[in-house]
């Protein structure tokens, strides 16, 4: 019932920027945290970045000072602004939030579509 839809992808060369959005809709009665993850091919899916429901943000060593993670509340929708990208940032892009639905028991995690973030050199 609940989806979150990733937007802003594409292809920009290295030295350039990129902002990706994901919107969360549905039944919504509550969203906590929201993340931004990545996965590259043949690698595992790693944490990028973390927003709590105050704000509070989290990075992991390779994008910290690069990537700025942030949400609008009203709207459901968690930010990655993404800038001095390098070839090593090219990968698929997952945003991820736990919701509680309205009528819901507890909070549930889910996952966005994926988009493709291509960074040539």
């Amino acid at each position: 019932q609940v989806q979150l839809v990733e937007s802003g992808g594409g292809l920009v060369q290295a030295g350039g920027s990129l902002r990706l959005s994901c919107a969360a809709s549905g039944s919504i009665f509550s969203v906590n945290a929201m993340r931004w993850y990545r996965q590259a091919p043949g690698k595992q899916r790693d944490l990028v970045a973390v927003i709590t429901s105050g704000g509070r943000t989290t990075y992991a060593d390779s994008v910290k000072g690069r990537f700025t993670i942030s949400r609008d509340n009203a709207k459901n929708t968690v930010y990655l602004q993404m800038n001095s990208l390098k070839p090593e940032d090219t990968a698929a892009y997952y945003c991820n939030a736990d919701i509680l639905v309205r009528g819901g028991l507890g909070f549930a995690n889910y996952w966005g579509q994926g988009t493709q973030d291509t960074v040539s050199s």
